[in-house]
């Protein structure tokens, strides 16, 4: 059988425009992530996820893509990615790329020529074009509302300067939806999976994976309809032909490619459907990563994410944070601990010292689990969510789109620390002139650089080195195919059991808990009391008798 590395993979996602800046001008880039890449062999992980790399104007964060062939030149060449994907591999790290396939940038010269081509042309296929309701055309063809915020349509002027019909896109106004309806547009993303593949890419992950198919009728949103009823454009049946056709050019490689899928399904049957055999291999778990700092909602969600997988031989992922949501440092400092869009705010206050407590402690649950793990740069830091970038410095659309109403996403994508005790933090190189392209990295971020908590045994990067140097180590924890056990345990207490000897025990209570019989604490997130119970919010791994 073919290595299945995804299965159990610790993949580390790489944010490119912040993580490290190679050439001094503000901006990560491919120079810089290849700076680093001893700096995340000796982190542990197996793979990095890098977010869109293609050249972009930027309207979503490169989410926008207008030549899927090529690098942005903030970031680099074509070049520069071939000797990145090479000199990762050399320390046996996997590459895996961002793909968006539900719609590009209106810069990319498939749009740019259907504005040209005109209504009913075959420019225009490959886009949801269409006539607006009303008196003169004057209303959006359906009630469908962007993810950020406003109208989910926007209208154009012809060629001859009359307005026009209307183009669909679910998220910002310059992101146009492809139709997937149109053979050209499959035909062209398997040929973008082969380009990436053949220079070597080891696995994709599909953006907004669910929501590619729309109802070919384009019916109005019901809000009364049943939770069961078929969606206009999300998780509709033909979505799975898309992914078997993937699944194929996957498949057809010496060593198979892996393809990760961005599914916000909240029903988990419906979930495992893309996980079949003939589809994608795994999929983002964002029910964990929404789930409150509670053992029963947590225990739950476990339980359920297992359950659901199981029957389709798919292994879970575990992930609690990334470049969407805010850090899970401030919002486990939070009365309400979970993360939904809806109610997002950075108005309610934080305790970042018991959101970093519960952080740590979340990183020894999440990286015992059985399945594959997902570190989101910063977060071996213990970076908190920045919170006061100023109005006119912030770039998301989700802020600009709801005219403030959602704080944005800008805040969890600040530039990282890695050395020195003033910003930038030694992000760019040391004499370069440019300021970082988001400049709020808080001053108290002196003491959270790689440099300052390399050596710190109390610190999140060395409790991360030594918890993936651990899962490496330990036979229960490096396949996903070992049963989860529950161990008996208080109702404020989540205890399992992975393989023969292994245990991972958190308390989520306010006192503190017993521990079940040991041979030795592997790992703590925290101290043991000194009658060794485990205090509150805090984990530990155990090798049992």
């Amino acid at each position: 059988m073919a290595l299945q590395w995804w299965r159990d993979a610790v993949t580390y996602q790489v944010y490119v425009r912040s993580f490290a800046d190679g050439n001094g001008d503000g901006v990560g880039d491919l120079g810089g992530i290849r700076s680093r890449l001893a700096y995340l062999a000796d982190l542990g992980i197996d793979a990095i996820w890098l977010n869109p790399w293609y050249p972009s104007p930027m309207a979503d964060g490169g989410y926008d893509v207008s030549d899927y062939r090529d690098i942005d030149p903030d970031f680099g060449t074509l070049a520069e990615a071939d000797a990145l994907i090479a000199e990762a591999h050399a320390l046996g790290i996997r590459i895996i790329i961002d793909i968006v396939p539900n719609h590009v940038s209106d810069q990319h010269a498939w749009f740019q020529a259907a504005l040209k081509a005109g209504p009913r042309s075959p420019e225009r296929s490959r886009f949801w074009f269409r006539p607006g309701r009303g008196p003169g055309g004057d209303e959006p063809p359906n009630n469908w509302v962007s993810h950020f915020g406003g109208p989910a349509w926007s209208r154009v002027v012809e060629p001859d300067g009359s307005p026009g019909q209307w183009y669909l896109h679910l998220f910002a106004d310059a992101q146009p939806d492809l139709n997937w309806e149109q053979p050209e547009v499959r035909e062209e993303h398997l040929s973008i999976l082969r380009f990436w593949f053949d220079r070597g890419a080891d696995g994709i992950r599909i953006d907004s994976a669910a929501i590619l198919v729309k109802d070919p009728f384009l019916a109005d949103l019901d809000p009364e309809a049943p939770q069961d009823a078929p969606h206009p454009y999300t998780d509709r049946d033909g979505i799975h032909e898309i992914y078997q056709e993937w699944r194929r050019v996957a498949d057809s490689y010496p060593e198979p490619k892996a393809l990760i899928g961005e599914v916000w399904m909240p029903d988990p049957q419906r979930f495992a459907m893309y996980l079949r055999p003939n589809e994608i291999h795994t999929a983002f778990n964002l029910s964990f990563l929404c789930c409150p700092w509670d053992p029963a909602e947590l225990r739950k969600v476990i339980d359920e994410t297992i359950a659901a997988h199981q029957p389709v031989g798919a292994p879970a992922t575990w992930v609690l944070s990334n470049h969407d949501v805010t850090r899970h440092v401030s919002r486990y400092g939070r009365d309400d601990t979970s993360f939904a869009f809806a109610t997002r705010s950075f108005e309610t206050p934080v305790d970042l010292e018991l959101g970093t407590r519960r952080a740590r402690a979340a990183a020894l649950l999440s990286l015992s689990l059985p399945g594959s793990a997902y570190i989101y740069q910063g977060e071996e830091l213990g970076l908190w969510e920045v919170e006061d970038i100023p109005d006119g410095h912030k770039h998301d659309q989700m802020f600009f789109r709801t005219n403030g109403a959602d704080p944005g996403r800008d805040g969890c994508r600040v530039p990282l620390p890695w050395s020195g005790d003033q910003p930038p933090f030694g992000f760019s190189p040391a004499g370069a002139s440019a300021q970082p392209w988001l400049a709020e990295q808080p001053a108290d971020w002196r003491r959270m650089t790689v440099e300052a908590q390399t050596g710190d045994p109390a610190s999140m990067l060395e409790l991360y080195r030594s918890a993936l140097r651990i899962r490496r180590a330990t036979a229960g924890l490096r396949t996903d195919r070992e049963a989860l056990r529950w161990l008996p345990a208080d109702p404020e207490v989540l205890a399992y059991r992975r393989g023969d000897d292994f245990a991972c025990v958190v308390n989520f209570g306010p006192h503190d808990a017993p521990l079940p019989e040991y041979e030795e604490v592997l790992l703590g997130s925290g101290p043991l009391a000194q009658d060794g119970r485990l205090p509150s919010d805090t984990a530990v791994w155990l090798r049992l008798n």
